[in-house]
């Protein structure tokens, strides 16, 4: 090759399937609102109709293999509003579950060719295999707008009977079937309370020198012996974690450290005697601005929630860490004198910024 002669390197460029195939063929379709509103769209021919869930929307540019496998998002009809999703293909590596959580999803642009080295197939293709179903070429903008006005509800993808007005939003427990406990690294032992967790929770506790044991959220683990307690995320109403709050309550009367995330961040204060309510389009996205209530130092956090904490209600010796910059809602507590803390965003990120990840460390430096 001659010297003069630029290196050029080779993108990996894949195609989905002939577009001549019957993987291909479209439909005319629709989302179908609570509210009586509908946003049309289109379908691939091969899917049902009638699928319903939640209605979210989130606001991250990139990183839709992540979201789709999030357990928090279990039951919810997700909404990407960045205009164009499905350009990078899908990782399987990346994803923080073992299956895609959400009922549905809803693109503006769904990007058939895409290229990327590490990814094994199309957006479309894997959503396919998993049978959830997909509704393109719709306005996202005009929907979001009307989720931030009306707040989120229930709607259906296609024709549906059902009386979109009946169904009340119920939460699906998502955990691990039975405890794991993963190699020992160092002598101090942390329970990690699995109520929908990410991946990458255990795999960023997992670079600590501790012992980690992961446990459903109904496990109880407090006749055990173990030194502190980290609570995950996970899908629906936080007061439907009955058994998570009270096994909570017992590891607070023990002044054992606590640290959540998330779902987490509600569990421990429901469990420390405060209360949560339902935000009206919740914080889903990878740019959340939150400020350190202590040091006013601001982060750009990853999220994904529906509920926050009341921080009126919060019990005598409790305090906000971290608020949210764009509705000043409670982003962190903590006890004012013992080992309790919380964040309700997502310090692990997957997708997002890992400006928050230095909390890992802080948990670990209360504990050893």
């Amino acid at each position: 090759m001659n010297k003069n002669t630029p290196n050029i390197v080779k993108q990996n460029v894949h195609g989905n399937r002939s577009e001549r195939s019957d993987f291909f063929s479209k439909k005319e379709s629709q989302l179908r609102l609570s509210d009586g509103t509908e946003f049309k769209g289109t379908a691939p021919k091969w899917q049902n109709d009638g699928i319903t869930g939640e209605v979210v929307f989130n606001t991250g540019m990139t990183g839709y293999t992540e979201s789709l496998t999030d357990p928090s998002y279990a039951e919810q009809i997700l909404v990407f509003t960045y205009p164009m999703i499905g350009n990078y293909g899908v990782d399987e590596s990346t994803m923080e579950s073992s299956k895609i959580q959400v009922s549905g999803v809803i693109v503006s642009t769904l990007e058939h060719n895409w290229a990327h080295t590490k990814s094994s197939q199309s957006l479309l293709e894997w959503l396919k295999q998993q049978s959830v179903p997909i509704l393109f070429d719709v306005d996202t903008r005009a929907l979001t707008k009307h989720l931030r006005t009306k707040g989120t509800m229930i709607g259906s993808i296609g024709k549906s009977s059902t009386n979109l007005k009946s169904i009340k939003s119920a939460t699906s427990f998502v955990t691990i079937d039975a405890p794991t406990k993963y190699p020992s690294m160092g002598p101090k032992k942390v329970i990690l309370v699995d109520c929908g967790a990410k991946d990458n929770i255990a795999r960023s506790l997992r670079k600590l020198p501790i012992t980690l044991k992961q446990v459903p959220h109904d496990y109880d683990y407090t006749n055990e012996a173990f030194d502190a307690v980290f609570v995950s995320n996970g899908p629906g109403n936080p007061e439907d974690y009955v058994d998570a709050i009270a096994h909570l309550k017992k590891v607070i009367a023990m002044d054992k450290p606590i640290f959540g995330i998330c779902l987490g961040n509600q569990l421990l204060a429901l469990a420390a005697g405060a209360k949560t309510y339902k935000l009206k389009f919740g914080h889903r996205g990878h740019n959340q601005p939150c400020i350190n209530t202590k040091n006013e130092r601001c982060y750009i956090t990853s999220q994904n929630h529906g509920y926050a904490i009341d921080d009126k209600s919060l019990p005598k010796g409790w305090e906000v860490t971290y608020r949210n910059l764009n509705d000043n809602s409670v982003e962190g507590i903590a006890h004012r004198s013992k080992p309790f803390s919380s964040v309700q965003f997502h310090p692990e990120a997957c997708p997002g910024p890992t400006d928050t990840a230095f909390l890992f460390q802080e948990f670990y430096e209360v504990i050893k």
